[in-house]
């Protein structure tokens, strides 16, 4: 598995991919494992990677939490909403959803399930309390500061250090011929902060007992004062993991934590873990996939592999990153091979490194059509199987449907009646329970949802095949053939002439609505009778993409702000917000509704909040609010103000940095075509004057871009209106759309004039930024 920026290095394998974690905190509270933080806030991923990943997770502290949930809902919403100018926000390395267009762009989460992309969201309320003063905060303009002295801080910034400083970081790694394999981690680490003791608080590791087992023979604390403290075995525990609590089936996945207690800044934390891996489904076929640290975390990094030497196996290894020496045979017969590898922190370390592949990958699949044959094995149902389940499926749709009602119809039932169980891909080790089992239980995992859809589908149509894909990267045919390749589950079904991709994972999605992450990539087919096995997610949209605001607001003669908002979306949003809702609690809508507005710049007091039901797909999904915000204008001393229109900023890609060796540029990326209409309604004091903008209308044939403002006596309304139509623009043509892009910016930044005739003359005051609209070019 590859290892993100920031992070410690990560293994996978031999028996699965982002699987199993080891992480720290509460178990009955875990994050998911996407959760993104500052780069000097760093998550540990798989400091202690066993032969089945493990994690560890580094967890932002109480005092923190605000401004770390702040950050990472805008780092969300800048993604998949509008980028809000009017806020000062400060620069964030973070990468969540990394989209290229901020407004209303598409959904694609960095993360192993999608699922947890809306559990994420979710986990920012629990930040709610520490959000109003920091957004208090943001309403007042910082001070100027010298450029020398904003150097001189982001200098030093980059030279903070770590709140836990990894010096030690030692594994071994030892594969048997049978498949079975050891792995030990020895971490030394050096407790830096308040907190880095909360981060290393409590160490899970996730494993699945039916196949594996986790030892822990040594933690230890050194004290900053010389002494040392040992943890008692008494104080691990051995428990479910919190995604199977109700799921009984799933018992075999457990969490095994130990607390740490005593810990001080200053310390030196030290401990051993061993996992050992025995009679995996797939044996004795074997893996890894492992990249070194990047990120400055680890000071020293030793890694060991000890592989027998069969001769289907073979081994990949980064030219960057080549071992100490020669692999060395470990017996005179030359039955085994030992590689080994030191790597210590370079002046270049915590830059982000740009993708690639794992610096270690190694597999025993001869081809990945013997891994496809192994996986349909276990996952594939039985003709048996699905014909037990036939007169369920009439329950479901009935004979009369057409071949698109009936396969919309178990789509709904799979997808929204089994609850999904989050598990990571390969974490049961790619079993599956019984069609028929399943149908009764009403949850199951990502496997076992494709397992009991293509028993009620296959009584109809053609055999259905399961797409590996895998959301960080771009696998294909010329990679090791490895199941750590992959974190996520399509399905596909249909009729040899017609077929379609879906995500039976995320429990809202529409049907026939895959993530962007996964829309026009290769996925990994598995099922019987395929002639390819990379397909490719056909990118077509089950409907067009668009964005409705509708913005009703009234304005007191004390300078009340009063508004209700009204989004209406289909598109790639419409899958982030009903996940986001989806996952939180009806008692939450209303703080969730607080962050949204937030981005949106209104900076007032959500005091309602409704979604439409998260369910009902079939229909565009709707949000709606309304806020507070007392003085927005002061009319006590100031006989004319200036104020934008109420809507949403429209954030529209960069254009790319001029070459100067005039290489061509690259495209400009709008992504899915996509339709956003804004508009508002403002109703003014009896009494007041206004002077409305100009509108402004931009052409081009990628994208359009139109505006209107009125005034009817007291009441005024603009709109704003952007059509995306194709999914680029050529490099070649970057000045038409800067121009293009300049048009709607300088659009955007006109302001209305409020002027009360009851007051008394005064100075203009403007309450937000102004900027005269520019001259729109002619098209090209």
């Amino acid at each position: 598995m590859r290892t993100s920026a920031g992070f410690v290095p990560s293994s996978s394998g031999p028996f699965g991919a982002a699987r199993l974690s080891a992480r720290t905190g509460n178990p009955g509270r875990l994050r998911p494992a996407a959760t993104s933080t500052p780069t000097k806030i760093p998550r540990i991923r798989s400091l202690l990677a066993l032969s089945a990943l493990i994690k560890i997770t580094m967890h932002s502290d109480a005092a923190a939490a605000g401004l770390f949930l702040w950050l990472l809902l805008r780092q969300c919403c800048r993604s998949n909403w509008h980028r809000l100018a009017a806020l000062p926000w400060p620069p964030l390395p973070l990468h969540f959803f990394g989209m290229k267009r901020k407004l209303f762009n598409r959904f694609r989460p960095r993360c192993s399930n999608p699922l947890r992309a809306g559990v994420l969201i979710v986990g920012l309320l629990s930040g709610i309390g520490c959000m109003d003063s920091f957004a208090q905060e943001l309403q007042q303009k910082p001070l100027a500061e010298p450029k020398a002295q904003r150097a001189e801080k982001a200098e030093k910034a980059d030279k903070a250090e770590n709140p836990a400083q990894i010096q030690l970081l030692e594994t071994a790694v030892r594969f048997e011929a049978n498949g079975d394999s050891h792995k030990e981690v020895h971490a030394l680490v050096k407790i830096n902060s308040e907190l880095g003791v909360r981060q290393f608080a409590q160490l899970n590791f996730d494993f699945n007992r039916s196949f594996e087992s986790i030892e822990i023979p040594m933690v230890r604390i050194t004290h900053a004062n010389g002494g040392t403290t040992d943890i008692l075995p008494s104080a691990i525990t051995d428990r479910p993991n919190p995604a199977v609590v109700n799921a009984p089936a799933y018992q075999d996945v457990r969490i095994k934590s130990i607390r740490i207690l005593g810990l001080q800044p200053g310390d030196t934390l030290e401990y051993r873990v061993t996992r050992t891996v025995s009679h995996h489904p797939l044996a004795p076929q074997f893996w890894l996939d492992h990249s070194f640290d990047r990120s400055g975390v680890v000071s020293r990094e030793i890694f060991e592999l000890d592989l027998p030497s069969p001769s289907s196996l073979r081994i990949q290894i980064n030219p960057e990153t080549p071992p100490d020496e020669p692999p060395a045979r470990s017996n005179e017969k030359g039955e085994r091979i030992v590689y080994h590898w030191t790597r210590k922190q370079s002046p270049e370390s915590g830059k982000e490194p740009a993708k690639s592949a794992p610096d270690i990958s190694l597999t025993t699949f001869s081809s990945w059509n013997q891994l496809a044959d192994r996986l349909a094995v276990l996952l594939i149902p039985s003709e048996q199987e699905s014909r037990q389940l036939y007169d369920k499926a009439l329950s479901i749709t009935s004979k009369e449907a057409n071949g698109d009602q009936k396969m919309s119809d178990f789509y709904d039932f799979v997808s929204k009646k089994i609850r999904t169980v989050d598990l990571p891909l390969g974490a049961t080790g790619f079993r599956h329970r019984k069609p028929a089992d399943i149908f009764a239980g009403n949850y199951a995992t990502a496997e076992d949802k494709f397992v009991l859809f293509a028993a009620l589908a296959n009584n109809f149509f053609g055999p259905a095949h399961l797409g590996f894909a895998s959301s960080s990267g771009t696998v294909g045919a010329k990679d090791l053939p490895s199941p750590a390749k992959f974190d996520h589950l399509l399905t596909m079904s249909g009729d040899p002439s017609v077929s379609f991709w879906m995500d039976l994972n995320m429990e809202v999605a529409p049907f026939l609505m895959i993530p962007s992450q996964f829309r026009n990539k290769a996925v990994f087919v598995v099922g019987p009778a395929v002639e390819n096995r990379w397909g490719t997610v056909v990118g077509s949209f089950p409907f067009p993409g668009r964005q409705h605001v509708l913005v009703d607001a009234a304005l007191s003669a004390q300078g009340t702000l009063a508004a209700k908002v009204h989004y209406m979306m289909r598109g790639d949003n419409e899958l982030a917000l009903r996940v986001a809702f989806h996952q939180s609690a009806k008692g939450k809508w209303k703080e969730l509704a607080q962050l949204l507005s937030l981005t949106d710049g209104f900076r007032g007091q959500v005091t309602s909040a409704n979604v439409s039901d998260p369910y009902a797909t079939k229909e565009p999904f709707s949000v709606e609010y309304e806020l507070t915000q007392p003085k927005f204008v002061d009319w006590s001393s100031k006989k004319t103000v200036r104020i934008p229109a109420l809507l949403p900023q429209l954030g529209l890609p960069d254009p790319p940095a001029w070459s100067a060796s005039g290489a061509a540029n690259a495209p400009i990326e709008l992504g899915t075509p996509l339709q956003v209409e804004t508009s508002m309604t403002l109703h003014l004091p009896p009494g007041t004057k206004v002077s409305t903008p100009a509108g402004t209308s931009v052409e081009r044939d990628y994208a359009t871009y139109a505006s209107q403002y009125s005034a009817n006596g007291s009441t005024i309304t603009a709109s704003r209106h952007i059509k995306f139509i194709l999914r680029e623009v050529p490099g070649d043509r970057a000045a038409d759309y800067n121009a293009f892009r300049n048009a709607v910016q300088s659009d955007e930044a006109q302001d209305f004039t409020l002027e009360r005739t009851e007051t008394a003359p005064s100075k203009t005051n403007s309450a937000a930024p102004t900027g005269a609209p520019q001259k729109v070019p002619p098209k090209r």
